[in-house]
């Protein structure tokens, strides 16, 4: 393995070594650039050796480097500062010749200072505030990106659709406010073990199926290829083959040890991208000096001829090569410049390391998930002001107050077209929502009335999907992707666990993913389905740090629900999952054949703050005397446990049905006040016994000392089978009216 110690005496060795030449620079690359990059990649390498030095007596706690990536600093100086970058944990010295593209009087000390405040999990840590050590700062337009195997490259991707799509947007009158320029090239970076990740692959595949389709995207793609992930070697060739073979990307290949051809081939990229608004990928080899981290040692799987071969390709010594053979700098110069900055960045390591840490959860968790109710209360107020002429012209001169009552699927329609009305930064995508208008028609008609620009067809990826959200709300739009099965998100819920709900926490707030996610699901559809159309299975979502999971039982909630979500999301930057049950989107009645009284009539803009509804805030429905027993529910439960609230009246027993709504979080309060006003508790969970909604609400009745009787019934823990087979693991009304006879028994 290569030490520190060793690494610092070979570079000096190798600087020292070198001949004054008068040769002159290659084409394109002036003294002042070289200069630049050869200044980042000192900083990067120090801050590696500083990083080594932090952690030896346990004040830094993370030591994974860049140590041989140094070549990509001439990525950066090939780009603008104000392209926004998406990074690979090894692209530190990016990050320096980014920091020294803004001006600063001194950029290797404050570079030192950002990325070392990480190091140590300071407070004072630009971005993440010392949850995370990541390279990002929104003064030099890096988003932080904290995955580890390409998981930020849909969100990359995402982002370079949405400048292209705000583009249009704009030019047709909608005035959206870009944090990038309308020529922005999006920049993200990732290793060559991440190109064989399934979430890779998806990036990859989207990027050269947007441009297949005609459509543009500003997006290089770095490929950092030192040829090993961690400790599994990529297959020659393999890591070429696989990026040439991509179609739609255009390829170009450099070698991180000669810095004046990788310069301008990136720059060749960047142009290319800048002007085509076309994607490409750059491969730039590169290779890894001190291990995968500190306490990885190379010598049990590489060989000792492998580790020497690197050495000979050092990037910083391959700057300094071209310096001093430009006559641009004598060898001594340079091993001055290499102290001068190892000096500067030892003395900056030394003044964090007696910043602050986070000492609190509540200091941990400040910038998780921002809740300011009343400013989305009047959000929701201010959309109603849109005038009569724009919705009738949106309606087709028909307003949805004026045509009802509607069905839970007819609602979540005109409740779009009223936000995609109201807020031009709306978006409206997914497979089969425009052309087709979604599976079971809910988004039917939005694309003739907004156009393709507003509501679009996507490739059949989740992942993909999701990333397209990602980016979109990066950029400040507002995305309102759908999921058409609950199944399907399985596929891919680490954009939501791992990129979209950490944005905020991870960036300190300076970058946001605004986004209200549909997904069609839960179960009891008659006729159709098995698992995967039937998916009964939320804790994944509910088991999210921040996210809002939204679940509305029928019409009249519908609109008050999304409308909150879509607020919010535009407020204070929240990630909403607005869970739409399938079985419930055309049912019309609730007692009996024909009595229509699952529908609602759609509220007109005037009520709309008076229907208001708060994120975490049930639905209390009083039957008969309302005295006897609570019924705690959501989603389906609710029709069925009010139709056997109504046959418990018969008996003598009067109910109150709790509609949860949220799922997350869950309306605690609502709970217990109506749990303590009869003692009697039936929770109705329809999803898994295990893992499901109904141990929440029982973990906070526990936790709020609720000494009343409880009992709970849930589904069986079981996948949906199909046909009538699904009703021997789902719950049914029979066993609701069974549970709450028992319990009213004890």
């Amino acid at each position: 393995m290569t030490t520190p110690q060793d690494l610092d005496e070979r570079f000096r060795a190798a600087v020292g070594a070198l001949t004054p030449g008068t040769a002159g620079l290659p084409e394109g690359m002036t003294s002042e650039l070289a200069r630049a990059v050869f200044d980042a990649q000192l900083t990067s390498r120090h801050l590696d050796l500083a990083a080594r030095w932090l952690r030896s007596f346990g004040e830094g706690f993370y030591t994974i480097g860049s140590s041989g990536h140094e070549s990509n600093a001439v990525v950066a100086a090939a780009l603008r500062h104000t392209d926004p970058a998406f990074l690979h944990y090894r692209s530190g010295a990016f990050y320096a010749a980014r920091v020294g593209q803004a001006g600063l009087a001194d950029p290797v000390a404050e570079t030192a200072r950002d990325v070392l405040r990480g190091v140590v999990a300071s407070t004072s840590e630009p971005i993440a505030g010392g949850r995370h050590k990541v390279f990002g700062n929104a003064a030099h337009h890096v988003v932080p990106t904290t995955s580890t195997i390409a998981s930020h490259l849909p969100r990359a991707v995402g982002a370079a659709f949405a400048i292209e799509r705000l583009r249009k947007v704009n030019g047709n009158g909608g005035g959206s406010e870009a944090p990038w320029p309308a020529d922005a090239v999006v920049v993200c970076s990732f290793g060559d073990a991440s190109v064989n990740h399934a979430t890779a692959t998806a990036a990859l595949n989207t990027a050269g199926w947007i441009d297949h389709t005609g459509m543009r995207l500003p997006l290089l793609l770095v490929c950092e290829d030192n040829g090993i992930g961690i400790s599994v070697k990529s297959p020659a060739g393999w890591v070429a083959s696989t990026l040439r073979a991509r179609p739609g990307l255009r390829y170009f290949a450099a070698e991180g040890d000669d810095p004046a051809a990788a310069y301008a081939t990136a720059a060749s990229a960047v142009e290319h991208v800048r002007r085509s608004r076309k994607p490409a990928v750059l491969h730039l080899s590169t290779v890894r000096f001190m291990g995968h981290a500190g306490a990885d040692a190379e010598v049990a799987y590489r060989p000792a001829a492998d580790l020497e071969r690197d050495l000979t390709r050092d990037p910083v010594v391959a700057t300094a090569r071209l310096l001093v053979s430009c006559g641009l700098a004598t060898p001594e110069e340079l091993l001055a410049r290499y102290d001068e900055v190892g000096w500067q960045v030892r003395k900056v390591a030394e003044e964090v390391l007696g910043e602050p840490k986070l000492t609190t959860p509540a200091e941990v968790v400040a910038t998780l998930a921002p809740r300011r109710p009343v400013r989305v209360a009047r959000t929701v107020a201010d959309l109603s002001v849109s005038s009569l002429t724009e919705r009738e012209a949106a309606f087709g001169g028909r307003l949805p107050e004026d045509a009802g009552p509607f069905t839970l699927a007819q609602t979540i329609n005109a409740a779009l077209a009223d936000g995609l009305l109201a807020n031009p930064k709306m978006a409206v995508f997914g497979e089969d929502v425009a052309l087709k208008g979604g599976v079971y028609g809910v988004t039917k008609g939005l694309r003739e009335r907004f156009g393709a620009t507003r509501v679009f067809d996507t490739l059949l990826d989740e992942t993909s999907i999701l990333g397209l959200g990602l980016g979109s709300g990066l950029a400040g739009m507002l995305p309102v992707p759908e999921i058409q099965y609950l199944a399907y998100l399985h596929n891919a819920e680490d954009q939501l666990r791992g990129e979209a709900a950490t944005m905020q926490f991870f960036s300190g707030g300076a970058y946001r993913n605004p986004m209200v996610v549909r997904v069609a699901g839960l179960a009891y559809q008659e006729g159709f389905g098995g698992h995967f159309h039937n998916d009964n299975s939320v804790a994944v979502l509910r088991d999210i740090p921040g996210l809002v999971v939204a679940v509305p039982a029928r019409a009249d909630d519908a609109a008050p629900l999304l409308r909150t979500c879509l607020a919010s999301a535009a407020v204070d930057g929240s990630v909403c999952v607005f869970l739409e049950p399938i079985a419930l989107y055309h049912t019309r009645d609730l007692y009996e054949e024909g009595d229509n009284e699952w529908l609602a009539p759609y509220l007109g803009p005037a009520s709309w703050s008076e229907a208001h509804v708060p994120i975490g805030r049930a639905r209390v429905y009083n039957v008969g005397s309302a005295e006897d027993l609570t019924i705690i529910t959501f989603g389906n439960g609710v029709r069925m446990s009010l139709r056997v609230a109504a046959r418990l009246v018969e008996e003598g027993i009067g109910a109150r049905v709790v509609d949860l709504r949220w799922l997350a979080p869950l309306p605690v309060a609502d709970v217990i006040r109506e749990s303590s006003a009869t003692g009697r508790v039936l929770v109705v969970d329809e999803t898994r016994r295990s893992g499901g909604v109904g141990e929440g609400v029982l973990a906070a009745l526990v936790d709020a000392g609720y000494v009343g009787s409880v009992s709970r019934i849930a589904s069986v823990d079981s996948f949906v089978p199909l046909g009538p087979a699904a009703r021997e693991v789902l719950v049914a009304e029979d066993a609701i009216t069974q549970g709450a006879r028992a319990l009213l028994a004890r």
